[in-house]
C-alpha cells in the first residue's frame, strides 16, 4: 500500500498547482533556447490551500522581551513546528568545468506537518510528515496520503557529531566544548531515520530577525539528484534557517563535489557547479492534518525503536557505511512496509519490532 502512496506523494509533491500553469525562475538562464531549462517536476495537481496571514503564536513567543539567548534559540527552533505548504526550489548558478551546461532546475511543492517529537530543553526533535491531497484526472480530490519525511534533531553545545565523509559513509567527529559554547547542532536524517548530515551553527537574533547558519557541511545527494545524476558524490554547503511571522525559510548554498575512490576531492576537476536552494515553509489554515496525527500515534513506538537502534550503532561505531540496496531494496522499503501495517491498524509487538529493526539495519550496515 505504501508504494502506491509513495508514488502519489512524489507526483503530488512535484505539482505546482498553487502557482498556476506557468513555472518561473528569478535566477534563470535567459539565453537558453526553447524549454531546455524548464524546471523538473510532475503533472499532478495539489488542492488549493489557504495561507496564514497573521503572525503565529510561536512567532510572538520568539519576540517576547527579556528572554535569555538560550531560550530565544529554543523558541526559534520550536517555531518550525506546525502545518505548512512547502515549496522547494533548486538551481545551478555557475559551472566550473569546460563546456559546462546547467542542469534543469528543480521545483516541488507539498503540504506537511512538523511535529515536536521530543523536547528536553537542550535537545529538540522535529519530525516531518507529508500529508497530501491531490486532484486526479477526473477532478476528484484524493487523499489524505501520509508519508514519513525527514527529521531534524537540535542539540545545544553538542560535542559528539556524526558527519558525512562521502561514498555513503559517516564518521564520528568530537569537538572541544569551547568550539560549541552557546551554539546548536542540527542533525538531519533520511525518511528511514538513517543519517544524512550534521553541523554546528549559531542562532542570531536582531530585532525581528532570527536565523541559524551552519558551518560548511558535506551531505549525500538528495533523492532529487541521486535519481538523475551520477557524476558527483557530495553536496558541500551551508544551511540557513530563518524564522518568519508565518513560517520559516531554509536556504542552501551548495557546491557539487566529485570524489575519488579514496574519498578525497577529485584531483583534476573536483567541483562541477554551484547550486542555490530555497525551501519555504508557509503556515496553512485549511489543511486537515489529522491523518498525520494517526500515523504518528500508531507508528510512533516503532520509529522510536528505530531511533534507539541507531543510537546503539552510534555508540558502538566511530565510522560506518550503508549499502544503497540489499536484495534490490533501499533501506526505507522494509521499514516502511512494517510501519504501514501498524498504520493500517495492526498492534505493535515491541519485541518483534525491535528484533526486526536490528536485523534489518544489520543487513545494510557496512
Amino acid at each position: 500500500m505504501w508504494r502506491a502512496a509513495w508514488a502519489a506523494v512524489v507526483a503530488c509533491a512535484t505539482a505546482m498547482a498553487a502557482y498556476g500553469d506557468t513555472r518561473q525562475y528569478t535566477f534563470a538562464w535567459p539565453f537558453e533556447e526553447g524549454g531546455a531549462m524548464r524546471p523538473r517536476g510532475g503533472t499532478s495537481r495539489g488542492v488549493p490551500v489557504e495561507l496564514a496571514k497573521e503572525p503565529s503564536d510561536a512567532w510572538r513567543a520568539l519576540r517576547e522581551p527579556g528572554l535569555s539567548p538560550f531560550e530565544r534559540d529554543r523558541r526559534a527552533i520550536l517555531a518550525m513546528a506546525g502545518g505548512f505548504r512547502t515549496t522547494f526550489d533548486f538551481i545551478e548558478t555557475a559551472g566550473f568545468t569546460p563546456g559546462f551546461e546547467p542542469d534543469r532546475p528543480y521545483q516541488s511543492w507539498a503540504t506537511e506537518y512538523v511535529y515536536v517529537a521530543e523536547d528536553r530543553g537542550d535537545f529538540i526533535r522535529l519530525q516531518h510528515l507529508l500529508v497530501m491531497f491531490y486532484v486526479d484526472r477526473h477532478g476528484e480530490v484524493q487523499g489524505p496520503i501520509v508519508q514519513k519525511h525527514w527529521r531534524q534533531d537540535w542539540t545545544y553545545e553538542d560535542t559528539d557529531l556524526h558527519v558525512y565523509t562521502g561514498h555513503n559513509r559517516w564518521r564520528r567527529r568530537v569537538l572541544e566544548p569551547e568550539a560549541v559554547k552557546g551554539r546548536w547542532s542540527q542533525a538531519v536524517f533520511q525518511v528511514d531515520d538513517s543519517p544524512r548530515y550534521e553541523a554546528v551553527g549559531t542562532w542570531v537574533h536582531e530585532g525581528n530577525y532570527s536565523a541559524w547558519t551552519s558551518e560548511l557541511t558535506w551531505r549525500p545527494l538528495p533523492r532529487r539528484e541521486s535519481s538523475v545524476r551520477d557524476d558527483y558524490h557530495v553536496l558541500a554547503g551551508t544551511n540557513r534557517h530563518t524564522i518568519t511571522p508565518t513560517g520559516w525559510v531554509q536556504e542552501e548554498d551548495n557546491l557539487k563535489l566529485a570524489l575519488g575512490s579514496d574519498g578525497q576531492p577529485a584531483k583534476d576537476q573536483p567541483y562541477l557547479a554551484r547550486e542555490v536552494g530555497l525551501a519555504r515553509y508557509e503556515r496553512v489554515t485549511n489543511v486537515d492534518f489529522s491523518a498525520g496525527d494517526r500515523y504518528a500515534e500508531r507508528t510512533g513506538q516503532f520509529w522510536a525503536d528505530v531511533r534507539d537502534a541507531w543510537a546503539d550503532i552510534y555508540a558502538e561505531r566511530d565510522e560506518f557505511g550503508l549499502a544503497e540496496e540489499v536484495d534490490g531494496r533501499p533501506l526505507f522499503e522494509p521499514l516502511f512496509d512494517y510501519a504501514e501495517r501498524l498504520y493500517a491498524g495492526e498492534a505493535y509487538d515491541p519485541a518483534d519490532g525491535r528484533a526486526f529493526i536490528r536485523a534489518t539495519l544489520s543487513a545494510y550496515l557496512r
